[in-house]
């Protein structure tokens, strides 16, 4: 079953199924290309401080990365609202819709007038466009898991899903290559005049190929059958986010798992770079060399713990990672620092390939987790929410926070106290209460003779008939 949808996703008959590699490849894409959207402004910071805030000093850096974790703040607004339209209407419409939302608004960025040309005005529309795009993205990851978890088999789950875990790593890979290739090839001088804004109009290409990809794609079988049957939620907003019996379970995966999961991930793959860049007065073109070829060595262990956690379970894998980011964030910080100058550019790419290690492990089972969480009927919608909260509120504010600590108390290791405290949180709170997922079988929600085994022992968000949706 290499490339199948598997044996329960096959019963259900009547219409053809793209195998798994396809499935995984359009969704993935699509994915790909949204990351690489959001990421790129955060990729060109310190450019975009001088552009849009007219200044050089820490104070509008500060602005910038602002501007940017706005983009974040405002992602579970877009879980709830691209949610409610994946489980009323459909997967994939809902992410269909959400990428051209998010490709209108980076193509937007690319055309925007600098602060020189229109004054305050380019700040406030570029937050402005930066809140679209948070907005897209708030649905589009919740939509390419579910999409993908919905059509494979219980038992490789965590390895289906693992690729689009790849993703986000990707999208940054991606934004970083575009850049650094415009800024060798144009030259710094024109790279800064003017090339800074083709990586920005690249998007309109990626996501006219990424949509029609997409349109090929069917409704997934699992959704397709309960809304035949006339069991999907008819107000899904209200059925998951109304009852608190829901809401301690999203609260749950938000502190026991995102949380910890998503400060990883951007103290690993942004700050990082920040801090080679801002903290250490590195060059910025060698400091994103660096990261560059740490996120290329590290990716396929993405694939490495989803497979993994097939087999000894998710839980493991991700509070085995917070844990270990917590202890060695100083030690790799430090180390860093001590080897920035002269660059030590072996070293460098070593310590900057333990942190993006360490992202692989939270990263690659959590999505897998919180499909496994939640049932069909509201799946979209509960498990957008605490991944965005997560990864929007802890995650996205990781670098402002860490580099405002930093600024403010003058001491350039300071800002690791955030980044330490939240995955530590984590792993208290996940080994405590968090539930082993990986046994649960899904489509045990839609048919009575699921391919494998019995029901699952874990707590779930309501039942998919709402019997105790009161």
């Amino acid at each position: 079953m290499a490339t199948g949808v598997g044996s329960a996703a096959g019963s259900f008959g009547g219409e053809k199924q793209h195998s798994m590699r396809f499935i995984v490849a359009a969704s993935g894409a699509g994915t790909i290309i949204e990351w690489y959207d959001f990421y790129i402004f955060g990729s060109l910071a310190t450019l975009m401080a001088v552009k849009f805030f007219h200044a050089a000093d820490t104070g509008a850096f500060l602005l910038t990365l602002g501007t940017f974790a706005a983009g974040f703040a405002v992602r579970p607004f877009g879980a709830v609202v691209f949610g409610r339209i994946g489980d009323l209407v459909g997967r994939k419409y809902a992410f269909l819709l959400t990428i051209t939302i998010m490709g209108a608004g980076t193509t937007l960025i690319g055309v925007l007038p600098e602060y020189a040309v229109i004054g305050v005005l380019a700040p406030l529309i570029l937050l402005a466009l930066r809140v679209v795009q948070g907005l897209a993205l708030g649905g589009e990851y919740g939509g390419a898991v579910v999409y993908t978890a919905e059509h494979a088999p219980d038992a490789r789950r965590g390895y289906w899903t693992s690729y689009i875990q790849t993703t986000a790593t990707l999208g940054l890979f991606l934004a970083l290559g575009v850049i650094l290739a415009l800024q060798l090839g144009l030259g710094t001088a024109t790279f800064n005049a003017w090339g800074w804004r083709v990586p920005f109009l690249l998007s309109t290409v990626l996501v006219a190929a990424s949509l029609f990809i997409r349109w090929q794609l069917r409704e997934t079988p699992l959704f397709s059958k309960l809304k035949r049957e006339g069991r999907t939620s008819k107000h899904p907003t209200r059925e998951a986010l109304g009852n608190w019996a829901n809401w301690k379970l999203i609260l749950l995966a938000l502190f026991g798992a995102t949380a910890g999961q998503a400060v990883v991930w951007y103290t690993g793959q942004f700050y990082s770079l920040y801090f080679m860049q801002v903290s250490l007065k590195m060059d910025k073109v060698l400091a994103a060399e660096i990261v560059l070829v740490a996120l290329a060595l590290a990716t396929p262990f993405f694939i490495v713990f989803g497979r993994l956690s097939d087999r000894i379970g998710r839980k493991k894998i991700i509070m085995a990672g917070c844990l270990l980011a917590a202890l060695t964030y100083y030690p790799i910080f430090a180390g860093i620092a001590a080897n920035a100058s002269p660059p030590n550019v072996p070293v460098l790419i070593g310590l900057n390939f333990i942190l993006v290690f360490h992202v692989t492990m939270v990263y690659a089972p959590i999505a897998a987790f919180l499909v496994e969480f939640f049932p069909a009927r509201i799946r979209y919608t509960c498990l957008s929410v605490p991944y965005h909260l997560g990864n929007g509120e802890f995650g996205g504010f990781t670098p402002v926070i860490a580099v405002a600590i930093a600024a403010w108390t003058g001491n350039i290791f300071a800002g690791l106290a955030w980044a330490i405290v939240i995955p530590l949180m984590t792993f208290v709170i996940g080994m405590r209460y968090l539930p082993e997922t990986k046994d649960t079988k899904i489509w045990e929600e839609v048919t009575p003779a699921p391919a494998m085994g019995g029901p699952a022992s874990m707590p779930r968000a309501g039942t998919d008939v709402g019997t105790t949706m009161k």
